[in-house]
């Protein structure tokens, strides 16, 4: 077998960062090192860990830097030169790319797959989500030297098939594998040791789980939940909760519509819009609970969506990320955007019995499915 390499991109929280942002980096990290002998046992010759604080490259251009290093003999991380476990480092075959927050309910097996794809015949990729990835195995490592900028990891597959001309397969059918650690919202939905200690700060999260658990388990009760939902989860929704499901599926592939990873014309991408984005442009971020309210019992909210309606595809146009993650939290005096804050304060001061939770593409899909089971161990 070819000798494959693990790549784990993690950043490092920035100087100044605030408390939650530094908690999250940490317990990314945490996982980062818990995956590298995990990888190993299941083939990988060598993990790498490739850590630093952010540094303005966007993840294309980082990883087609850490292509070129070891194809030139040095490592992912350093500039001095040396190959891979005593190997030429034309030696490399396949490769493995995830970022640290990347697939924590992972198992052996599910690994494994990711080694055998890479250590096949060139050409071929397989992805945890062909539309969105966190983690992707390429079988020929050289088919990224010529990696444009992309913004994230999520459009490595698109632009490996349209560009690059790898056939591209993916694992969507094992949920579990698109559960990524994004936000302190998703730790607590995992309920590791981590995520514990964060509920712990944020005692309306608690209460508002509880109360969403209650709403599961009602079957004369109704769930709305809003944003990046795919089919999988919905299908799984008709049968894994007791209560009536109400879903607004909006910006699927949202991170994934760079114009860099597609081929052709592109010219008439349209940006994102959001049916619950247009009501709240014309009754304002206030008054978020009260129009969820008219539509369900309790209401799972990907609010990324929310914020590239208002704001577009660029994050860095977005409120911070230490602002999005009190957001999660419902801790609206932490957040310095105003129409951020004022969309926390609606949920958050909107009685329990209609829980109002906020996250990203996790907690409405595979978090839901977590909360799920929680509910179910909560009935017995």
């Amino acid at each position: 077998m070819r000798p494959i390499v693990v790549l784990i991109f993690h950043a490092a929280a920035p100087d100044g960062a605030g408390p939650l942002v530094r908690a999250l980096a940490e317990a990314r990290r945490a996982l980062a090192e818990r995956q590298r002998p995990a990888f190993l046992a299941a083939g990988a010759e060598a993990v790498e860990v490739v850590a630093g604080p952010p540094d303005g490259l966007s993840f294309g251009e980082r990883l087609a830097a850490a292509v070129r290093a070891r194809a030139e003999g040095r490592g992912a991380s350093s500039g001095e030169p040396r190959t891979a476990l005593g190997r030429p480092a034309t030696a490399l075959g396949g490769l493995i790319v995830l970022g640290s927050g990347s697939i924590p309910l992972a198992r052996a097996a599910d690994l494994r797959r990711f080694v055998e794809v890479a250590a096949g015949p060139g050409g071929h990729a397989l992805a945890n989500n062909r539309y969105s990835a966190d983690v992707i195995a390429i079988s020929r490592a050289s088919d990224l030297t010529e990696l444009p900028p992309l913004p994230a990891d999520n459009a490595l597959p698109r632009w490996l098939e349209e560009c690059a001309g790898v056939s591209v397969t993916d694992l969507q059918s094992r949920w579990r594998l698109g559960v990524d650690i994004d936000t302190p919202i998703d730790l607590i939905a995992l309920g590791d040791a981590a995520g514990r200690d964060l509920g712990a700060t944020a005692p309306l999260i608690e209460e508002r789980l509880a109360a969403l658990c209650g709403v599961l388990a009602n079957r004369r009760a109704e769930l709305l939940v809003a944003g990046r939902v795919s089919t999988s989860t919905l299908r799984w929704l008709e049968r894994g909760v007791a209560c009536r499901i109400r879903a607004l599926v909006e910006e699927r592939g949202l991170r994934a519509a760079s114009s860099l990873a597609q081929s052709g014309v592109t010219t008439g991408s349209r940006p994102p819009r959001s049916v619950l984005g247009e009501l709240l442009d014309r009754d304002g971020p206030a008054a978020l609970a009260q129009t969820v309210a008219r539509l369900a019992d309790a209401t799972v909210l990907d609010t990324r969506v929310l914020m590239a309606h208002r704001h577009g595809f660029n994050e860095s146009a977005w409120p911070t990320v230490e602002d999005r993650f009190a957001s999660d939290l419902l801790q609206p005096t932490a957040i310095a955007d105003p129409w951020l804050r004022s969309l926390t304060e609606s949920a958050a001061a909107y009685p329990s019995d209609h829980p109002i939770l906020f996250g990203g593409h996790t907690l409405v899909n595979g978090g839901l499915r977590l909360l799920a089971g929680r509910t179910r161990s909560l009935t017995r």
